[in-house]
């Protein structure tokens, strides 16, 4: 009777999962470092090993250390190791991480205001005259990808609520689809904006204003395929029959950080689309 569990906590089995995803995410950065600044060269065993090689190799290993780590608290939930105690410090684990994120955010909608506003170029004394800017309508293709987010969220938020209140599996099946599709739409047209911006002059580094807008609307494009991504194993999920109106932990993350995307896609079509682009001399 020495090792019957007499607590709410979950004590965990030695993992090497954060050693291996502190070495991935290190090689990753690395990788990214070196082929972003045209460095460094590493020869291992005659294998030459350049910056693109190394960031997609700590990229890969980052990719399996969350399959594995996931997996891993996936069969804890199904072994009643989520107790009530655990569940909380998991839900102040992911605002955390949200919070973290609104953060990232925020610094790339500080750059964006100070270029917009003050440019850099006042405290050097220096002339700075910005390129001529292809105007984006924002109420043509950014608009149709912000119904689309909204839209995405309503339908996660609909499978939500039949989850919590009993409805029928099949109503949060539909509604984790809908939201998927969507989501795939939302990143089939910015990819197509992004190629018809380039066609238009638009380059990345170019010009500040270019840097901001393709770092804060890329940044969140990734962010909305990971939220994809995220949806779409919780659907699987949910037709394998995981969640319970109890028990669903893992729906309410991908939910919370699906719906983190909507806001920041709001931020970024008032304040870049709309008041960016507008403001811009030389826009035509």
């Amino acid at each position: 009777m020495a090792h019957v569990k007499d607590h709410d906590y979950h004590i965990l089995s030695p993992s090497t999962w954060p050693l291996l995803g502190a070495l991935a995410g290190f090689t990753m950065l690395f990788g990214g470092v070196v082929w972003m600044s045209g460095g460094v060269t590493i020869m291992f065993k005659s294998i030459e090993l350049t910056g693109p090689w190394m960031f997609l190799m700590g990229f890969v290993g980052v990719l399996y250390v969350m399959f594995g780590w996931w997996s891993d608290v996936v069969a804890e939930s199904k072994v009643g190791d989520h107790t009530p105690v655990v569940s909380i410090g998991l839900r102040y684990g992911f605002i955390l991480f949200i919070t973290s994120e609104v953060m990232f955010f925020a610094a790339w909608f500080w750059a964006f205001f100070k270029d917009g506003i003050y440019p850099m170029s006042e405290y050097f004394g220096t002339t700075y005259e910005r390129p001529e800017i292809y105007h984006v309508d924002a109420f043509h293709l950014p608009l149709i990808n912000t119904l689309i987010l909204l839209l995405s969220g309503c339908a996660v938020t609909w499978a939500h609520h039949a989850l919590v209140h009993g409805g029928q599996r099949k109503d949060v099946i539909n509604g984790l689809t809908i939201s998927v599709v969507l989501g795939l739409l939302f990143t089939f047209f910015q990819a197509y904006e992004y190629s018809h911006l380039l066609h238009q002059g638009w380059e990345f580094g170019g010009d500040t204003f270019y840097s901001a807008f393709f770092m804060a609307t890329g940044f969140h494009g990734v962010h909305v395929i990971i939220g994809t991504i995220f949806l779409f194993v919780c659907l699987i999920r949910t037709i394998k029959g995981d969640f319970t109106a109890e028990r669903h932990i893992g729906f309410e993350a991908a939910a919370w950080y699906w719906h983190f995307v909507d806001v920041v896609w709001l931020f970024l079509f008032f304040a870049v689309y709309i008041w960016g682009v507008a403001q811009m001399p030389g826009t035509h």
